[in-house]
């Protein structure tokens, strides 16, 4: 008898301790219970939904539900939290090497020109996509080789770009002031000849942006990019192409994000030509 009396003490000691430690064991667990339950009534609320599989587009789900019952319109907003640092971080990588490789090119020529551009040249030889195949192939599928390797191809452009510019200001009559009065070479480069050539990179910067988001895309869905099951608009594409044909609409929705965003991009990368064109600017 005294055993059952101490093992029951024991049950009443440690059910008063968990009392304790939730404030009151049934009023957490009911509302916990009754969080999680109302929460699943709300597709809105959560990704994934077991009867909605394949669902069309409604009101519960705006823009359908793929073949696992995710919501198509939450993944292509967090989608979007992938694609668009891709051309980001992509354009960041290109510009500080490609401007930074055209700027010596252009001002030192001879054979550090030449070594320069020959390895422009090469580098060229390779479609932009093969290359950045290549070197994700090389470097391994994640997100960061992503943005690395549609970064390396996009040098070229800018390294051409650049280079061409500096040669046309290396001439001019503020660069000539700028060496008689004893400046360096790389205070030459850098705040004398880049503020006056900016123009265009920022041109090329915009268009380079767009294209950076679509190729970053093309690999995602060539299985080279983001994985599943992390949302990315290239892999939704992927994903949804083998059942284009009686659920469009989980590919049609990612491609349309990615279809708007470049045209975006392409809009402001020519609004902003015009109004750096200094032919334009009297219109």
């Amino acid at each position: 008898m005294s055993e059952q009396v101490s093992a029951a003490q024991r049950d009443t000691v440690s059910q008063q301790r968990a009392d304790a430690l939730f404030g009151g064991a049934n009023k957490p667990r009911g509302l916990f219970r009754d969080t999680i339950r109302r929460l699943g009534r709300n597709p809105g609320a959560i990704d994934q939904d077991s009867h909605a599989i394949r669902a069309a587009p409604s009101r519960d789900h705006l823009m359908g539900a793929d073949n696992f019952g995710r919501d198509v319109f939450s993944r292509v907003l967090y989608g979007g939290r992938k694609s668009l640092p891709v051309g980001v971080i992509a354009v960041l990588v290109s510009a500080l090497i490609g401007v930074s490789a055209g700027l010596a090119a252009g001002y030192y020529s001879r054979w550090i020109d030449s070594l320069i551009m020959r390895a422009v040249d090469l580098m060229l030889a390779f479609p932009g996509i093969l290359l950045a195949m290549v070197i994700v192939a090389i470097l391994g599928t994640s997100l960061i080789n992503l943005m690395i390797a549609v970064g390396i191809s996009f040098i070229p452009e800018y390294t051409r770009v650049v280079r061409g510019s500096v040669l046309s200001a290396r001439e001019a009559e503020y660069v000539t002031a700028a060496h008689v009065s004893g400046a360096r070479a790389r205070i030459v480069m850098f705040e004398h000849i880049l503020p006056n050539i900016l123009p265009p990179v920022l041109v090329l910067t915009t268009l380079e942006f767009a294209t950076a988001i679509i190729l970053g895309a093309t690999l995602s869905f060539l299985g080279l990019g983001v994985k599943p099951p992390s949302p990315e608009w290239g892999n939704m594409l992927s994903d949804g192409r083998s059942m284009m044909r009686h659920y469009w609409w989980v590919s049609f929705f990612p491609g349309l994000a990615i279809m708007l965003t470049v045209v975006s991009i392409n809009l402001l990368g020519d609004g902003l030509r015009d109004a750096l064109d200094p032919r334009l600017r009297n219109r």
